[in-house]
């Protein structure tokens, strides 16, 4: 047997194993899944939870049935759908926007991070009250309550981004005469572009906590 066919036999019998790795983790995951859901069920017929309060995997199924016949699923995952877009759209802009501002002040910046911080760090959940008696129950308090829990962690990891950015690159940029609008829009903001995308993830894990 040559140097190339025991490779060749050892890769088959490595990708087989990962393969079987692979198959064994998938049905664990599936069985814990299942039992999961079929614990949920049982605590909810043998009366251990309310199943008023944590309702269960076949009442779900029953409700999604009957939204599905009637259509209403299809309209309330447009008016969410819409609901988030929008809400991400101005949190995009105004963050970028405030970003940008303390970029260019740095006196802007060491007056207001302080407070930036502080906003950031309160818990934003406890406000869905207060929105709703100051807007309403509705869309409006819905799209208030997602820029109040994004935010603040836009503007700040947007502005640490940009202070990030190379200073050598700027230095060079500085010394070949470049203005700093030309140095923010050239440089800054095209080496942010992960940092914003990261922004972006980070909104979407809170919104959905």
């Amino acid at each position: 047997m040559g140097e190339r066919e025991r490779i060749s036999m050892s890769q088959e019998q490595y990708l087989r194993c990962l393969h079987r790795r692979q198959t064994r983790i998938l049905a664990f995951r599936l069985l814990l899944s299942v039992a999961f859901l079929a614990l949920w069920e049982s605590a909810v017929r043998l009366h251990w939870i309310d199943g008023f309060i944590f309702s269960s995997p076949s009442r779900v199924v029953r409700t999604f049935a009957g939204m599905w016949r009637d259509g209403s699923i299809f309209r309330h995952t447009g008016v969410t759908l819409c609901e988030t877009l929008l809400s991400f759209a101005i949190v995009v802009a105004l963050g970028i926007g405030a970003a940008l501002l303390l970029w260019y002040s740095a006196g802007l910046s060491e007056v207001l991070e302080p407070y930036l911080v502080v906003l950031n760090a309160l818990p934003k959940t406890a406000l869905g009250p207060v929105f709703i008696v100051w807007i309403g129950a509705g869309t409006e308090s819905i799209i208030a309550m997602t820029i109040a829990i994004s935010i603040f962690v836009t503007i700040l990891n947007m502005h640490v981004g940009f202070l990030s950015t190379d200073r050598e690159k700027i230095r060079l940029m500085q010394t070949l005469g470049v203005t700093r609008h030309q140095i923010l829009w050239r440089l800054v903001i095209p080496a942010n572009y992960a940092t914003l995308f990261n922004t972006l993830r980070v909104n979407v894990d809170r919104k959905s906590v």
